[in-house]
């Protein structure tokens, strides 16, 4: 077995750290909403039960599952190539854009920016990510 290309594992590694700033980032924004809108958030535990199986946190799942992805690819007994590690990146990519007239994460996500600076500022960070992995 090869191991995977030093530069690859490097990209991966800097594409997930990136995701996982953001995802806390959306996750700081979704509750600080909700504990506005619906009710406080009294411990670590009722706030995990929330992010998993509430329907307010729900949309967050994609970019989870995304995070795992990446996990799992430099996890792997067959090593990522350089082509793999482009196509994540490019799925990431396209995940993370924000659409007004979109449905599903890139609709929430629209939506989350327009109401809080911070999700701005993590995004910026993320675009900045993106630039870096070229």
């Amino acid at each position: 077995m090869d191991p995977m290309p030093d530069r690859t594992r490097e990209r991966l590694t800097h594409l997930r750290n990136g995701l996982l700033h953001l995802h806390k980032s959306l996750l700081d924004s979704e509750r600080a909403a909700y504990e506005r809108d619906v009710a406080r958030i009294t411990s670590t535990g009722q706030y995990l039960g929330l992010v998993l199986h509430d329907p307010w946190f729900s949309w967050l799942h994609d970019l989870s599952q995304f995070i795992v992805l990446v996990d799992e690819t430099l996890d792997f007994e067959e090593p990522a190539t350089v082509e793999d590690a482009g196509r994540l990146i490019a799925q990431a990519r396209d995940l993370v854009s924000p659409s007004e007239g979109g449905d599903g994460f890139r609709r929430r996500y629209f939506e989350v920016m327009q109401r809080d600076p911070a999700a701005v500022l993590a995004h910026r960070d993320m675009i900045k990510v993106f630039a870096e992995l070229v």
